[in-house]
């Protein structure tokens, strides 16, 4: 059974309006590399190559002038799909299906960006028999988040943006699952937001007792509000200064 990767670059980015006006969010520049980049790179260096792209929007074409199949990160190719509208990441993730087939899959949403590898993560998730594998980090801010209950180092609970957390640990936007996935996505019902909520995959596995997490080691950040995406870009320029910005 194979891994592939799929990247999250769908929606309007609405919050950075009007960055976003005439161009896609994912597209926007993190210090010296566009967005895109950073969970493209975070990929392969877990040993990802098969790649799948979602994007959407009015500039979903700028994507594959960007990277065409993806040479400069040695891929041999990069594939495409496009979201039509916004319905949410789980509903974003359903168009992977064909894309994914009998494999499992790592998930990352394109704002999202990390400071190490999660190869480590990955390679546990590749040798867990069956279920989902989630990344967690304490944050200060985990009302922004899904947040997970944690209890004798298990999952006991995930709650999309509590008023009230019961832990700082936020569930990141890296999500690993086996090819049932699918199938959760189709019992789902739209949220109050009118959405597909990845919290609700995600606790459709902890009920069937297959949800896993890891602790991701490392700062990482979303850039989906002009405050993250400023965070993001000082975190990425304190670590691309170091390297040189390859």
């Amino acid at each position: 059974m194979g891994l592939k990767g799929v990247i999250l670059a769908g929606g309007l980015g609405k919050r950075l309006y009007p960055l976003t006006k005439i161009t896609n969010k994912h597209l926007l520049p993190i210090y010296c590399k566009p967005m895109i980049y950073y969970p493209i790179q975070t990929l392969v260096d877990a040993g990802i190559q098969d790649i799948l792209i979602v994007t959407g929007g009015m500039h979903a074409g700028e994507f594959l002038r960007l990277l065409g199949n993806g040479a400069q990160f040695g891929l041999k190719h990069i594939n495409y799909t496009y979201q039509e509208g916004e319905g949410g990441i789980a509903d974003a993730l359903k168009l992977a299906r064909h894309f994914v087939d009998k494999d499992k899959i790592v998930v990352i949403l394109g704002d999202n960006i990390i400071e190490k590898s999660i190869k480590k993560s990955v390679d546990e998730f590749r040798d867990q028999p069956r279920g989902a594998r989630i990344l967690l980090k304490e944050v200060e801010d985990p009302e922004r988040f899904g947040v997970a209950e944690l209890k004798d180092k298990k999952i006991i609970s995930i709650v999309e943006k509590p008023r009230k957390p019961r832990s700082n640990y936020a569930v990141t936007g890296i999500y690993m699952y086996d090819n049932q996935v699918f199938d959760i996505i189709k019992t789902l019902r739209p949220s109050g937001r009118g959405e597909l909520e990845i919290t609700d995959v995600n606790n459709a596995y902890l009920k069937r007792g297959e949800l896993t997490y890891s602790i991701l080691n490392g700062w990482w950040t979303d850039s989906g509000t002009f405050d993250s995406l400023l965070r993001a870009n000082n975190l990425v320029a304190k670590m691309e200064q170091r390297s040189g910005c390859k």
